[in-house]
């Protein structure tokens, strides 16, 4: 179906195809080689990040993450957001660990500290830390206790390149971090990612994982100390992890190096975007009071107050305002992030998993909440247009 207002735009220029036709016809290598390198140089120079390692997807960054994790520090918990995308759940079930859900801040979708530090265990060994829909979920006291219980902390910004804590771009705070290139996202390589830190050990696992755990993607040093403990093995084929094939080819970082020099300005239209939304919708239909500082918005938000669901006298459906936006033939998704509640998906049931507290916040943005879609293209009339409607309902 066409949408006057899809969820995503086609946000690849006719200079971008020109970039692509051009390799395309004089390019001597399409594979994982210098043209990545290029756009992991760019892209931790951007984000203020020593290293990043691109692979193929947003997914294979998440699941990389979670098996660095595993190799440090053996199997465990790793603690949860249940608003997120399923791969922060699937590569922590994939890989044997056990996912721990905690609920989340209503006024920005995200896992608290008082949430993270209650369900804090000796068996803990990683927390997920999802910036869900461009909004930031970094705290100094998240970063402080994630360093008092020798946890590592990850970020998962894949909605939310270029929004920040302070005066740092999320991303470049936590021990690891993941970014997604996905199709309509700030920036896109059509499928991609990266696996961004700041310490050389992670560095080197990180491409390890990426490249089968071949130890001739690692440093020199590595290479070195594996070829002396193991003289028996073939250099060129020597396996120091039980790696997979996360390569990301050169097309996309061609792609992704032309984006990157207008990720600036798609984020900078992204939060106006937003905050046209929030200041024209009715806050006492839906709710308008997010902490938005230093969001680099991903999807607009449409939370219904508990009073005004109330009042439409529905019970598990949205179907009110879901006919405006189906009318006005606009995109939408129910539950937000990755459908909602991920405590209450089915694939959950073959595997072990905890949940500490209650998931109240989680539930009612499952239950009550939806987003449609924040592109470059949306115009202002737009959004005032569209929000006058819904407060209409």
């Amino acid at each position: 179906m066409g949408y006057s207002w899809p969820l995503i735009n086609d946000n690849i220029t006719q200079k971008d195809r020109s970039v692509l036709a051009d390799f395309c016809l004089n390019g001597e290598r399409f594979t994982n080689g210098a043209k990545v390198k290029e756009f992991e140089k760019a892209w931790s120079e951007w984000l203020g990040a020593k290293h990043s390692v691109m692979v193929n997807s947003g997914a294979s960054a998440n699941f990389i993450s979670i098996a660095m994790v595993k190799e440090l520090l053996g199997v465990g918990e790793v603690i949860v957001p249940p608003i997120g995308w399923v791969s922060d759940i699937s590569s922590v079930v994939q890989l044997g660990m056990t996912p721990v859900f905690v609920d989340v801040d209503i006024n920005n979708f995200n896992i608290t500290a008082e949430n993270i530090k209650a369900a804090i265990t000796k068996d803990t060994k990683a927390i997920v830390l999802v910036h869900t829909l461009g909004f930031n979920a970094m705290t100094d006291e998240i970063v402080q206790i994630a360093k008092d219980n020798d946890i590592i902390l990850i970020e998962d910004c894949c909605e939310a390149h270029g929004a920040k804590f302070g005066d740092k771009r999320v991303g470049s705070i936590g021990d690891i971090s993941l970014f997604s290139f996905y199709f309509g996202h700030h920036i896109t390589t059509i499928e991609g990612g990266t696996v961004c830190v700041n310490n050389d050990k992670l560095y080197d696992l990180a491409k390890l994982f990426r490249s089968h755990g071949m130890t001739r993607e690692a440093s020199l040093e590595l290479q070195t100390e594996y070829q002396q403990s193991h003289p028996d093995l073939n250099p060129l084929f020597t396996f120091a992890v039980a790696g997979f094939n996360m390569r990301s080819t050169e097309l996309n970082a061609v792609l992704g190096l032309e984006q990157l020099q207008r990720l600036d300005y798609n984020i900078e239209r992204r939060r106006d975007n937003l905050d046209i939304w929030l200041k024209h919708l009715d806050p006492s239909k839906f709710k308008t009071s997010f902490d938005v500082e230093g969001n680099s918005n991903f999807a607009l938000p449409l939370v219904m107050q508990e009073s005004y669901r109330n009042s439409l006298k529905i019970n598990d459906d949205y179907s009110s305002v879901c006919d405006v936006l189906d009318l006005n033939n606009v995109e939408y998704r129910l539950g937000t992030a990755g459908g909602g509640n991920q405590a209450r998906q089915p694939y959950l049931k073959n595997y072990p998993y905890r949940i500490s507290g209650e998931l109240k916040n989680a539930d009612y943005i499952h239950d009550n909440a939806l987003y449609i879609g924040n592109h470059t293209d949306l115009t202002k009339e737009q959004i005032i247009d569209l929000c006058k409607k819904l407060n209409n309902v």
